[in-house]
């Protein structure tokens, strides 16, 4: 089947940004991991305290994470927990 290339396409702005906060949040797991920082407690400071010290600039994990408001990733780990998660 030919697709219409003048079809209008919709893009899916919500899910783009759900994957750019996991692929953020991967990111700097590995950076704190490779600097043998436990990433949960790390993150958790940082989430909490809003201080970026709680990250490593390892591998630029803390400007990377910065990019992102904290209300967003509390956000995504709340609808992770609680929707995308569920068995």
């Amino acid at each position: 089947m030919v697709k219409d290339l003048t079809e209008t396409m919709s893009f899916k702005s919500d899910e783009f940004r759900r994957n750019n906060i996991k692929n953020i949040l991967k990111i700097t797991k590995e950076a704190l991991d490779e600097r043998g920082y436990n990433a949960v407690n790390q993150l958790a400071g940082y989430l909490i305290s809003n201080d970026p010290a709680y990250i490593s600039s390892h591998k630029n994990a803390r400007s990377i994470i910065q990019s992102l408001e904290r209300y967003e990733i509390i956000e995504e780990l709340v609808r992770y927990y609680l929707e995308d998660n569920q068995k």
